[in-house]
């Protein structure tokens, strides 16, 4: 009762004065980043990375391409966060295409390169086609959480959909898988991408009713372009409503505006979540920083000085 009391009382504040007003910067932050494929998209996963770090996120996860694509590339780079930044870094890894054998192979790496938190999916089939267990496979991500407990003590996140995941009978055994996975020994859920900030606290309040009590971090996508992500919410089942779409109509020439106009969108949501007593974000950057670093500002966030800072 006194969280409920506490989030309206928030939302009141929010109401009456200036949208980010007098923000304790009380927040904390992740970031997803893909894994580069040339040499030019290599530096520029690094500069968003470094642009961020300052920020202290909690952890920066590394996607996994479909069907472990990406698997050599996505190692590479969460082995050169392990190394060289203090950050945690996180692996994606999924069940698709792979057999258990070869997935615990690739967690004992990731271990062995000092990885001590994954992010545990089932993962999507290569185009598009329909999910499939592998024969010698795990055959849902609550299996492969069981998995990697028993290879070693990860820290793990799951996947959490506030629309429902279209492979979902219904939201209920929507939540009931969410729950499998974090009985099987995950730490926290983070969700897909949505636009509704209603769509995530009533999902957390459902969540709540139906007895789990783990963390869910709202999955925060600040969009630039519009037919990208309404590629991406296709897959996952997110709607995207009407009144996004029509504020990006006729800035396809105009890419200053889109980014200021996408960052505001992405900003009211984030404030509207926390007048909703949301205190964690995870944003997926597109391994760009600016976007995600505004609404981390926006949000009263601001950097860690470094140490050799403040020894200067």
């Amino acid at each position: 009762m006194t969280s409920n009391l506490n989030s309206i009382a928030e939302a009141r504040r929010a109401a009456a004065s200036p949208l980010f007003a007098d923000l304790d910067g009380d927040i904390g932050v992740s970031f997803e980043f893909f894994p580069p494929k040339t040499e030019k998209m290599e530096a520029q996963l690094w500069d968003t990375f470094h642009a961020l770090e300052p920020l202290a996120p909690r952890f920066v996860s590394v996607t996994y391409g479909a069907g472990g694509s990406t698997r050599e590339r996505t190692h590479a780079t969460v082995a050169r966060i392990a190394k060289e930044s203090r950050v945690p870094a996180a692996a994606h890894l999924t069940c698709v295409e792979a057999s258990r054998d070869e997935i615990d192979a690739v967690a004992r790496d990731y271990w062995d390169a000092g990885v001590r938190h994954i992010v545990a999916l089932r993962g999507d089939v290569p185009g598009g086609a329909p999910y499939r267990a592998h024969p010698d496979g795990y055959a849902n991500a609550a299996e492969l959480v069981a998995g990697l407990k028993a290879i070693a003590p990860f820290d793990i996140s799951v996947a959490a959909y506030p629309e429902v995941h279209p492979d979902a009978a219904n939201a209920t055994a929507d939540l009931d898988n969410l729950k499998r996975k974090l009985d099987a020994g995950a730490t926290r859920a983070i969700t897909q991408f949505f636009f509704s900030p209603d769509a995530f606290l009533r999902f957390r309040d459902a969540a709540a009713a139906a007895g789990i009590d783990a963390p869910i971090i709202p999955g925060i996508l600040p969009v630039s372009n519009v037919s990208q992500t309404r590629r991406m919410a296709d897959m996952c089942g997110t709607a995207i409503p009407a009144w996004m779409v029509a504020l990006f109509e006729g800035l396809d020439d105009h890419p200053a505006a889109r980014q200021l106009v996408a960052a505001t969108i992405a900003a009211e949501l984030s404030r509207r979540l926390y007048a909703g007593g949301v205190r964690d974000f995870h944003f997926y950057t597109l391994n760009r920083a600016e976007l995600s670093y505004a609404i981390c500002h926006l949000l009263g966030l601001r950097p860690v000085a470094s140490a050799k800072d403040q020894a200067a």
